[in-house]
């Protein structure tokens, strides 16, 4: 099993077991989320985590030990902590994490989006093409824009695997194309 799938598996138990609990699934997003950085951003914590060699039962209590500092988690989210020390899958937290966050984010029908644009964009534009990419796909959208201005002009939208290429640069390809026939 590759440790994407079994990152998912996990996110997906936790999903399941937040959702039937009743509890905050964004809480435990949020949680989950910090944990996540926190192994990541602790070089020492990660190495400790993430080694084969040390066994299993030091991790349990490592992880009990940063529970118990912590302050209230959701009960899920410790428990899953727990689950995977003793199971030696601490180094999943990541992606889990991430896979957590996909699946509320399907779960509450939003989607991301980037825009890649040759100039900043003022706000009302922005809006514009929130609510243009809102309409088109459904969803909430959560839009990050940035700026490549060797796109010349024009606009590339990603929503997922799905691009819209309306930069300067395509067309200028689409015609050197048809002109090279």
């Amino acid at each position: 099993m590759t440790s994407r799938g079994a990152a998912g598996r996990y996110a997906r138990a936790l999903f399941d077991i937040t959702l039937a609990e009743q509890r905050d699934l964004t809480e435990a997003n949020r949680q989950l989320t910090d944990l996540a950085r926190l192994f990541s951003e602790t070089a020492a914590l990660a190495r400790v985590l993430t080694n084969p060699a040390i066994p299993a039962p030091r991790k349990r209590a490592v992880v009990e030990q940063l529970l118990a500092r912590a302050g209230t988690l959701q009960p899920a989210v410790s428990k899953l902590l727990l689950l995977l020390a003793d199971r030696d899958r601490l180094a999943l937290v990541p992606e889990i994490a991430q896979a957590f966050e996909n699946r509320l984010m399907d779960h509450q029908k939003v989607v991301r989006a980037e825009v890649v644009t040759a100039i900043d964009l003022p706000l009302d534009r922005i809006a514009a093409l929130k609510s243009t990419l809102a309409a088109a796909t459904g969803r909430d959208v959560r839009l990050a824009t940035r700026v490549d201005p060797d796109i010349i002009g024009g606009a590339i939208a990603r929503i997922g695997s799905t691009v819209y290429d309306g930069s300067v640069t395509r067309q200028l390809a689409r015609i050197k194309e048809t002109l090279t026939k």
